[in-house]
């Protein structure tokens, strides 16, 4: 079954860790992140087919990592509309979204294109 990324309750849950899997470059390329929720259960989230990682995060503040928002964003995304400009129609036929994480604690934003993501319960 697929996360839907869009209907979690993304507001104040705590972005507790971030692992990055390059084990496997290029067939198993994925992000991990763990979440202490809001609403419910800490998880771990799995953005498998990762193609772009992008991250600006700020630290020396002595706070939990508490998210404000969290979306996919339009195709129109310059980051997206960016990555398959720039391989020339290599990847066209692969289908991904952009993934945007901002926190509260530090102003930081992640992004991610990958192909999904998948919630594995912790």
């Amino acid at each position: 079954m697929e996360f839907d990324f869009d209907d979690c309750y993304w507001h104040d849950s705590i972005l507790e860790s971030i692992f990055i899997d390059r084990s496997d470059p290029g067939n198993n390329d994925s992000v991990e992140m763990v979440i202490d929720w809001y609403d419910q259960p800490r998880s771990k989230l799995v953005f498998k087919k990762v193609y772009l990682y992008k991250a600006t995060m700020n630290f020396g503040i002595i706070a939990k990592e508490s998210i404000d928002m969290a979306y996919i964003t339009p195709e129109d995304d310059e980051d997206l509309v960016g990555f398959y400009k720039g391989w020339k129609g290599a990847f066209d036929h692969v289908k991904m979204n952009c993934y945007v994480i901002k926190t509260n604690s530090t102003g930081g934003e992640i992004k991610i294109l990958a192909e999904g993501v998948q919630e594995v319960k912790i």
